[in-house]
């Protein structure tokens, strides 16, 4: 009687999920939210590249000047060049102008300075064996460049020249093995992935939920089968339009690196976890499923007990500021693995799955996954069981619920 009582739940469980999934991946909205992420960083790249236009801008109209007289003005601007060789061309402090000094210098650099027009960030005056230098607001470094553009000249002045005293072989040497940087790189990585993935995907059931409470679709199908069936369909077939979204990304993040210049595949090359990249793959998705299923489960908890769509809205404000707090501790793990704050990540319940992809990312050793999936499959287990519960009082409105259920 009990196993086929238990085939009946089952079976019931899986009615409700194929009925989930096919009312979620059938309709034309299911490709727009298959294809969100890829105007998510559209939308996010054009913002980018505005935003770069304008930081690129600002910098192209800064500049440095130095006020001095011109028989020494050539000295300083081989010294700029020397200097200028050992910066990106992102980091490159902005060029020097020179002008010539007036008779009250101080005043003339102030006037620089406080231009609204100039753009000036520092200004260099006075002899060079004591130079003042008067900087604006957040141009620190712009002013110790000039200090070491004056000592750089006063240097080539004590040898009686600027050519440079020696020259120097360089030889690039690619790097094939992965750093310990890359490997704290591909943790970084695998805590963002699960935690944006676990955020954009389990916030289908609480919609679909509120959804379902208007339309008074949960109440036929509270009638037709047990709401713990009901609750465990729903996650399943939750679930599985997040494994058909994880698939389909992973399938086209994975040809990524193809379509990419040399130089940056090169780059991703450095990039790798510890345990290797088919069993960090296997991992991450387990990793993936124990994240979703718990926050999931608390998402349709939370879907049960609210009745309005504002009420809804309070209620998943709280957990998503517990998956911001979640993030926050599992990056702090990846960046500092086998610390204490680590290893509290990796046994709370809601930070492991997230946790021990970074630990897969930072160490080789296997034995610490068993055991993190077996206490996570226990905490699973616990949520669902604690979560059909408050499901169906949630629904119900009642104590137990066991009042409506003899009705029944």
């Amino acid at each position: 009687m009990a196993a086929g009582s238990l085939r009946r739940s089952i079976r019931q469980s899986l009615t409700i999920a194929r009925r989930d999934f096919i009312a979620t991946v059938f309709t034309p909205t299911f490709l727009i939210f298959l294809l969100s992420p890829l105007l998510t960083i559209a939308f996010g790249a054009a913002g980018g590249v505005g935003a770069s236009s304008m930081a690129q801008s600002a910098i192209d109209r800064s500049k440095l000047v130095v006020l001095i007289a011109p028989d020494r003005a050539s000295a300083v601007q081989a010294a700029d060049a020397q200097l200028r060789e050992m910066f990106a061309r992102g980091d490159a402090p902005p060029p020097v102008e020179f002008q010539l000094p007036q008779p009250n210098p101080e005043a003339q650099a102030r006037t620089l300075i406080g231009s609204r027009e100039g753009d000036v960030d520092a200004v260099l005056y006075g002899s060079l064996e004591a130079p003042h230098i008067f900087y604006g607001n957040r141009a620190r470094t712009e002013a110790n460049y000039l200090a070491a553009l004056a000592e750089q000249v006063l240097r080539s002045d004590r040898i009686g020249s600027t050519a440079r005293l020696s020259t120097a072989t360089k030889v690039h040497v690619a790097q094939t093995q992965v750093t310990v940087t890359g490997h704290s790189t591909a943790a970084m990585f695998a805590v963002v992935a699960i935690f944006m993935l676990t955020l954009f995907l389990a916030g289908l059931t609480i919609g679909t939920m509120a959804e379902e409470r208007n339309n008074k679709v949960i109440e036929v199908l509270a009638a037709a089968v047990p709401l713990e069936s009901v609750f465990v369909g729903k996650l399943i077939g939750m679930f599985g339009v997040a494994l058909l979204f994880v698939g389909f990304w992973g399938t086209v993040v994975s040809q990524v690196t193809s379509l990419l210049p040399a130089g940056m595949s090169a780059g991703l090359t450095q990039v790798a976890p510890a345990v290797g990249k088919p069993m960090f793959a296997l991992l991450f998705l387990v990793y993936f499923v124990m994240s979703y299923l718990l926050v999931g489960a608390a998402y349709l908890i939370l879907g049960a007990q609210a009745s309005t769509q504002r009420e809804l809205q309070m209620m998943s404000l709280p957990m998503t500021m517990v998956q911001m707090g979640m993030v926050g501790l599992s990056t702090a793990a990846a960046a500092n693995p086998g610390s204490t704050i680590a290893l509290a990540a990796e046994i709370f319940p809601f930070s492991s799955p997230m946790a021990m992809a970074a630990q897969a990312a930072n160490s080789p050793a296997l034995w610490p996954h068993l055991v993190a999936i077996a206490w996570q499959l226990l905490w699973v287990s616990v949520v669902i069981w604690l979560g059909a519960s408050w499901f169906r009082r949630g629904v119900l409105k009642s104590g137990s619920g066991a009042k409506r259920s003899k009705a029944r």
